[in-house]
């Protein structure tokens, strides 16, 4: 068992999503970087689609009940196990009753934590990805224990660690394709979305992030349609919506772009006031 001494500001049980529900209105969910929590699973030689935890920002504290080997990957929050600096991407070995720590974000915003095995909280449609109204809670809380299988058998680890490309924090460039009503924009307004720098508004979340730039809009009104994590939605107002992994299954506003996977992954490790721009190479478009 993992014990929450303290949740921290945004913590939260994910791992890859639940897929094959949209007609139900269920959202995908999962990882917001799953690149960086691949890398955590795979390092301690899990399935890349073992649960873990997904730990925004800071001042997450976490008790281990039981002796089990992890992994931290993604964003640099400080962590700590007891007093001693944890090091990135390695596989780390923690004793029953060791207490780790996340303190002030050195570099991106969300760190994934991997145990051996994987964190076993129930599934809902297949997926054990915490998501308001579809699983009991959708972050942790005080208190909480957090099940994991205890170690069977060679309980050695190996000290190879890997080097992670930082680039994936502080690349400001996002890779996007053409949207399905790209082409009902004009000109001068597909020269806008190349050349604009874009500002993460302070209303970014798990569901989207708002971004600050404007784009003329004289679209006309659609219907409701599919979106996915990654799409990105022009406002009436002019103003862009990055969709992120809890997005609903369809909108009302013009998908103008959609993001690569390396996008949402790099957009994930961003927060307010960092700087983006979509970046259109190697399209022929």
């Amino acid at each position: 068992m993992i014990k929450v001494i303290s949740p921290g500001f945004y913590t939260s049980v994910q791992d890859l999503g639940r897929f094959g529900y949209g007609d139900m209105g269920v959202p995908c969910s999962g990882v917001l970087d799953s690149h960086s929590a691949q890398l955590a699973n795979q390092i301690i030689g899990n399935n890349k689609n073992d649960s873990l935890l997904e730990i925004t920002l800071s001042k997450c504290v976490l008790k281990f009940e039981k002796q089990i080997i992890i992994c931290i990957s993604g964003a640099n929050l400080s962590a700590k196990i007891n007093d001693n600096i944890v090091e990135l991407n390695k596989p780390i070995q923690v004793a029953e009753k060791d207490i780790l720590s996340f303190g002030k974000p050195v570099l991106g915003v969300r760190a994934y934590l991997a145990v051996k095995g994987g964190i076993q909280t129930p599934k809902v449609f297949g997926s054990r990805s915490f998501y308001q109204s579809i699983t009991e809670q959708f972050r942790i809380k005080k208190n909480d224990c957090l099940p994991f299988l205890e170690l069977k058998g060679d309980k050695s680890i190996k000290n190879a660690s890997v080097k992670f490309d930082e680039s994936h924090f502080t690349d400001m460039n996002l890779l996007v394709y053409p949207g399905p009503e790209y082409d009902l924009l004009k000109h001068e307004q597909k020269n806008q979305l190349k050349k604009l720098v874009f500002t993460i508004s302070n209303d970014n979340s798990r569901m989207g992030y708002r971004l600050e730039g404007l784009i003329e809009n004289e679209l006309p009104f659609m219907l409701t349609s599919a979106v996915l994590p990654g799409t990105v939605q022009l406002t009436p107002s002019g103003k862009l919506i990055v969709l992120m992994r809890d997005c609903q299954v369809t909108g009302g506003y013009p998908r103008v772009l959609q993001l690569s996977e390396q996008a949402i992954n790099r957009l994930a490790q961003k927060s307010t006031g960092d700087k983006i721009q979509f970046r259109f190479e190697h399209l022929d478009w």
